[in-house]
């Protein structure tokens, strides 16, 4: 029985079509390892968003060779579908697939054996063009951690300045609900509890063979009358999509949960419009102020990208301001980095790395500001959290339904169970002690 390894970058999305490639394989024979257990095969799914996707690319092959010479290394991933031709000259690369080949390198890769002379010779590319049509494939992770990524949409439309996405993964599509729904249900016969939904713009989710048949409302009313998965969490989404039905749907359904995560990028109107954001800042004060008025205890996370071309210091203040007098979460800091091919590169003046970084450590500090004001709004309240798999020192730790992590003596018999428990005081910053675990255990 030959073994592969799968070794994913990058966002939640990657880790849902890792996983759904593992299970692949292991249908077809083939025994699952860990990328240390001198597997015969490594899949080495990339990411692009920033530009360090070729170092880290470099470095994990090397790292497959030191494992395993003889082994067999296949790369896939935005980073294989925008740059081909310069992954396969990497020494140790067998294989690059692309897009629309991903989930057929079985089919496209006869046994998986490593070409000797690949050593003088590039490996073999399995790309097509992105504007091709691509089919869709649902996807999601198991048994790779303790909550289930489960991908609802891919691709997008929408052409962001500083995004190589619509270039690497293509036009925005979907799956049928009917299909989503039973991909879910087949979560929920293997005991998971938690459903996070991911895509490119999930709240595009609903363009199939290039027409809308559906709306992410839609999705989200189906999903909610899933039996045997307690919780929904929606992953990220545009706030020019984030309706108030959806956000008044969630805040009275029974299996979503009261957290947002909503990209923001930049707090300056100026920099909005340079990046070709589809939203001015007053749309996202409405979106957070009309999440707050349904539900006060709602977690709400924020992206935000400093030293986009363009960004001057009065303008960077701006969005520090602008988060400032939010009632957000936490941050999701992300520095600038240029991609080929996109309209960002042209734009001038380019900020340095030194005013990216001060930039940075500005937001990460007020991150850690709106996280601990948000947990100390939580002390002494009550929630439902979701135990994990995690023992350090004594303690195991879990999320509440409105994400604050928090921690408690460890015990077994509350691993992957969901118990109303009480909130004392802080552990740190980022973590939250329980006072008591209430007297009932909401579920097994």
């Amino acid at each position: 029985m030959k073994k592969v390894a799968l070794y994913t970058l990058g966002c939640k999305l990657n880790y849902s079509e890792s996983s759904t490639i593992g299970r692949m394989f292991e249908q077809k024979g083939y025994a699952k390892v860990a990328f240390n257990e001198s597997p015969d095969i490594f899949i080495i799914n990339t990411c692009s968003v920033t530009d360090n996707a070729d170092k880290k690319c470099r470095k994990i092959v090397r790292e497959a060779q030191a494992i395993n010479p003889n082994g067999y290394v296949a790369i896939i991933g935005c980073y294989a579908q925008l740059k081909p031709e310069e992954i396969a000259n990497i020494p140790g690369v067998d294989a690059v697939l692309g897009a629309a080949e991903k989930f057929r390198l079985l089919d496209l890769i006869d046994d998986f054996k490593k070409d000797p002379t690949q050593i003088k010779t590039s490996g073999q590319v399995f790309v097509s063009d992105i504007e091709s049509p691509l089919e869709y494939h649902t996807s999601y992770s198991l048994n790779d951690r303790t909550r289930t990524f489960l991908k609802v949409q891919d691709g997008c439309d929408y052409p962001c300045s500083y995004c190589t996405i619509p270039l690497a993964r293509g036009k925005s599509r979907s799956d049928s609900i009917e299909k989503i729904v039973e991909a879910a249900k087949e979560i929920a016969a293997q005991d998971v509890k938690e459903i996070v939904l991911t895509g490119v713009n999930i709240g595009d989710y609903g363009l199939i063979g290039g027409e809308r048949k559906h709306s992410f409302l839609d999705l989200v009313k189906a999903l909610d009358e899933v039996e045997g998965i307690e919780r929904f969490r929606i992953s990220s989404i545009e706030p020019n999509l984030l309706s108030n039905e959806i956000i008044d749907f969630v805040a009275q359904s029974k299996r979503f949960v009261p957290h947002f995560h909503i990209p923001l990028q930049s707090g300056s109107p100026e920099i909005l419009r340079l990046m070709k954001r589809r939203y001015k800042r007053d749309l996202y004060i409405d979106r957070v102020a009309r999440i707050k008025s349904v539900m006060p205890d709602c977690c709400i996370g924020v992206d935000v990208i400093v030293g986009h071309p363009g960004e001057s210091h009065a303008f960077f203040l701006e969005t520090y301001n602008f988060l400032n007098e939010l009632d957000i979460s936490y941050l999701h800091v992300f520095s600038y980095s240029e991609r080929p091919n996109t309209h960002a590169v042209d734009i001038q003046p380019k900020v340095s790395k030194k005013d990216k970084n001060e930039r940075s450590k500005m937001l990460h500090i007020l991150s850690d500001k709106k996280k601990r004001h948000f947990y100390q709004t939580q002390l002494a309240t009550s929630h439902d959290v979701l135990w994990e798999d995690d023992l350090n020192d004594g303690q195991m730790h879990g999320w509440t339904e409105n994400y604050v992590r928090v921690r408690a003596q460890y015990d077994p018999l509350l691993i992957n169970s969901t118990m109303r428990i009480q909130i004392a005081d802080f552990a740190d910053t980022h973590l939250m002690e329980v006072e008591e675990i209430l007297p009932e255990i909401v579920s097994h």
